[in-house]
């Protein structure tokens, strides 16, 4: 068989290189690879995972998108929209990373492990969105618990690292550590606050609500991917961690599920690693899921505030499942259940 012609869009960024070093890693089956970026970038080149392979990076103004399969695409909203519905219409199907698409209803917005078939609604559009980072690997770990009790409520605070704020937000924490460490001043540029040596209550815009974007997403997405009936509070924090965002989460059930049963259908579900020892260092933390590409969860155990209760510690690389590894997900799903040329 033929393998596919797959586009990957912002091959220079965070999650872009992230996505050409997960296609490597998964050898997955592309017969052509192009990198396309903006003009800034064009000419350089991109390593495609440990392979040795580089890539070189077109730039993605003159990019003839007609013959292609699929495009990942990891540019932010902006281009998106200028850009996604170009792709489309030339026959390549878009796997999108920015916020603009995912509650679209002609857009599926898809974790694999959650809700593949909901991925034949691609055709609408010929886009499929990725979901937020908190919220995918989220999912992951109810999804489960959904099937097994109908959760009814969900009430989850997370702990995001700064890579969720790109590149700036990585430079951001490690100069700031710095100058406070030889004395030097620590002004914030990309946050709102200083972050090193703290954590700010705050990601992305505020709404009127007093909620802000981050956590509404969160909120709407859960719903969109895995039940719109589930009731969802968030409240999103940036903590000084370079990698890795963290969550706790607290499940309202209809059904009863004990910490037991709920830990045996874990071990189980795929894309999940139950690490949950009740013991000094049972559970994981982010600097040990960075890299990898399961969804952890640690600390399972009943809560006796509500009927039917259950709280949970989840952790997992947010440039991988949160979102690089995710979009290759969707981009293999694609390919075995429609484009069929693997």
């Amino acid at each position: 068989m033929m393998g596919y012609r797959i586009v990957v869009a912002g091959g220079t960024g965070n999650v872009g290189r992230e996505v050409l070093n997960i296609l490597a890693e998964r050898e997955f089956p592309a017969d052509e690879i192009a990198v396309l970026a903006s003009s800034r970038s064009a000419g350089e080149q991109a390593d495609y995972g440990e392979t040795g392979r580089k890539l070189k990076i077109q730039n993605i103004e003159h990019f003839d998108p007609t013959g292609w399969d699929m495009a990942i695409f990891a540019i932010g909203s902006d281009a998106t929209k200028l850009y996604a519905p170009k792709f489309a219409a030339a026959g390549c199907v878009v796997i999108d990373n920015s916020s603009l698409y995912r509650m679209d209803p002609d857009v599926p917005l898809i974790v694999p492990e959650v809700n593949p078939e909901a991925i034949d609604g691609y055709t609408a559009k010929n886009i499929i969105a990725n979901p937020n980072c908190s919220t995918a690997q989220m999912v992951v770990a109810l999804k489960p618990i959904h099937d097994a009790a109908k959760i009814t409520r969900v009430v989850v605070a997370t702990y995001q690292s700064v890579s969720g704020a790109g590149k700036a937000g990585m430079d951001e924490l490690f100069e700031q550590s710095r100058n406070i460490f030889v004395g030097d001043s620590a002004e914030p540029n990309k946050f709102t606050k200083q972050i090193a040596f703290n954590v700010i209550p705050h990601i992305d815009s505020f709404l009127d609500d007093g909620s802000t974007k981050e956590e509404w997403k969160m909120v709407v997405e859960t719903k969109k991917i895995l039940d719109p009936k589930i009731k969802v509070i968030a409240t999103c924090v940036r903590v000084p961690v370079f990698v890795g965002h963290s969550e706790a989460i607290t499940i309202e059930m209809e059904g009863e599920l004990s910490a037991t049963d709920a830990q045996a259908l874990l071990r189980e579900a795929p894309g999940i690693m139950l690490v949950d020892k009740r013991e000094d260092g049972g559970y994981v933390t982010p600097i040990e899921c960075v890299g990898e590409y399961a969804t952890y969860v640690s600390r399972v155990r009943e809560d006796p505030t509500v009927e039917n209760g259950l709280a949970l510690w989840c952790v997992s690389d947010n440039l991988r499942k949160g979102a690089a590894l995710n979009a290759v997900q969707i981009a293999e799903l694609l390919g075995r259940r429609h484009l069929k040329k693997d």
